[in-house]
């Protein structure tokens, strides 16, 4: 059951080491207001995704390998928490980086450390997925376009990263799968029960509070060019 918990956090709290990596290395600030909204925003996501998990589920994850889960889980968010923080740091020194300069580099270097991992040894994984495609001609099609879309995608990735931060595009992200299963859960039938309904009312009282403060925001920026 621990480890059910932890893997539900995990990912539905990705905001939180993308902030405590970008304070720690990067030494990025954060205020008060923005550590509540990412809390409210991760507590409503986990607290749902919790009250949603069925017992079959449950059963199923009974006897985990707990310490490599946890060493996972732990790993994933340290890394992507760097990553995302990272992104922001070459942004804030670089200002002319825009949002194809990371993704180039993003990609050049994950091409390069896959080609090694794939076809870097007689016997690797590459090999067998090229046999694969070879022998199943509308998988590779399939990959293709699934691979096309994902480039697509990461247009819009790094531009909201560019433009407003990681912080943002971790936030859109962890929203947008929030919304998904809300909106799959009432058409499908499945009536969402009141502790559900609270934790939706924290999710968008989160994000409310986040907009609202980046408005605020702008408009003391505005106010200054008025006066300078």
């Amino acid at each position: 059951m621990t480890a059910l918990y932890l893997q539900v956090l995990a990912k539905s709290s990705k905001m939180i080491p993308v902030m405590l990596m970008g304070a720690l290395v990067y030494g990025i600030r954060y205020s008060f207001q923005e550590y509540l909204c990412t809390l409210l925003v991760a507590g409503g996501v986990s607290t749902f995704a919790l009250l949603k998990t069925s017992s079959k589920t449950i059963n199923k994850l009974a006897n985990p390998n707990a310490p490599l889960g946890y060493g996972l889980c732990f790993l994933n968010l340290a890394f992507d928490g760097f990553t995302n923080a990272t992104q922001d740091s070459l942004t804030a020194r670089y200002p002319k980086t825009n949002a194809w300069n990371i993704m180039l580099g993003m990609n050049l270097w994950g091409t390069i450390y896959n080609m090694v991992f794939m076809f870097g040894w007689s016997n690797a994984i590459g090999y067998d997925a090229i046999r694969f495609c070879q022998q199943h001609p509308e998988a590779a099609w399939d990959i293709f376009l699934f691979c096309l879309c994902g480039a697509v995608g990461q247009n819009f990735i790094f531009l909201t990263i560019s433009r407003f931060g990681s912080l943002t595009n971790t936030t859109i992200t962890t929203t947008r799968k929030f919304v998904s299963i809300v909106v799959s859960s009432l058409l499908s039938g499945n009536p969402l029960s009141k502790q559900q309904w609270g934790s939706v009312v924290m999710v968008f009282s989160g994000l409310s509070y986040q907009i609202y403060l980046k408005w605020k925001k702008l408009q003391r920026i505005q106010k200054k060019r008025k006066f300078t």
